[in-house]
């Protein structure tokens, strides 16, 4: 693995040459190698290469954000039975993020050989929400989008954009029915959204909480395979991560 500052953002990469390649952003309150495992325990195919960004913001307690959260707030909606609100929200720091990540997906393009058609982009919980923001809102479809325990905001925009752009996006979407940090119904109502829009949409739900269990890890192979056009067998491993909202 390599540590390499591509663009504005720490990226650990994993894999040689030019071949097909997954990017993955991590969650809300993790380090920036919270994801990097997942190389190692998803059969992606052969020849696929990995990319793992940091996060830009180091929070007080040591672990990294791509925008800054207020779970007062989150608490006090959800009391009051209003946390519905929240997906009509866009988190002020979230356009920061995403010319960030936009920065070090230019530089991946001209520098490391990646092309967008054969770049799965994604991430979990918080590191989800910037990846579904950057695929519904680019010009240039990525092969395809993976939202890890993420959640529906900007409801109004990204219905827009899944309109505008919905039959291009391929979509894995996994949540966990116990998940107490982001609530399954808000995945549901993005995969609505995304349907919708017309976008073709692999959904798997699973007993868990705000996790990557097993059965995602199997799935997420399989989309990438299929996406990549790539062969069966690989490594097989069961972690799991867990981290705080992204809002």
């Amino acid at each position: 693995m390599q540590t390499i500052l591509v663009g504005p953002l720490t990226v650990r990469a994993l894999g040689h040459g030019e071949g097909p390649a997954i990017l993955l952003c991590h969650g809300f309150g993790a380090p920036g190698d919270d994801l990097v495992g997942l190389a190692r325990a998803i059969d992606a195919g052969p020849g696929v290469r990995w990319f793992f960004p940091e996060a830009p913001i180091e929070l007080d307690w040591g672990g990294r954000a791509w925008w800054e959260i207020d779970l007062e707030r989150r608490i006090a909606l959800a009391a009051r039975g209003q946390a519905d609100q929240l997906r009509d929200e866009t988190p002020p720091g979230l356009p920061d993020a995403r010319a960030a990540l936009e920065g070090t997906l230019t530089v991946l393009e001209r520098e490391h050989g990646v092309r967008r058609d054969r770049l799965i982009l994604g991430g979990f919980s918080q590191g989800a929400m910037l990846a579904t923001e950057i695929a519904l809102e680019t010009e240039t479809p990525f092969a395809g989008l993976v939202i890890l325990s993420g959640t529906l905001l900007s409801k109004d925009r990204w219905a827009t954009a899944a309109r505008a752009r919905g039959r291009s996006l391929h979509v894995l979407i996994a949540h966990g029915r116990r998940d107490p940090l982001l609530r399954f119904a808000d995945a549901e109502a993005l995969r609505g959204l995304l349907e919708k829009g017309g976008a073709s949409v692999a959904w798997v739900e699973h007993g868990g909480q705000h996790e990557i269990p097993a059965v995602v890890l199997d799935r997420l192979g399989a989309f990438a395979r299929g996406r990549f056009g790539g062969a069966t067998g690989g490594l097989r491993a069961p972690p799991s991560r867990s981290g705080a909202p992204g809002r």
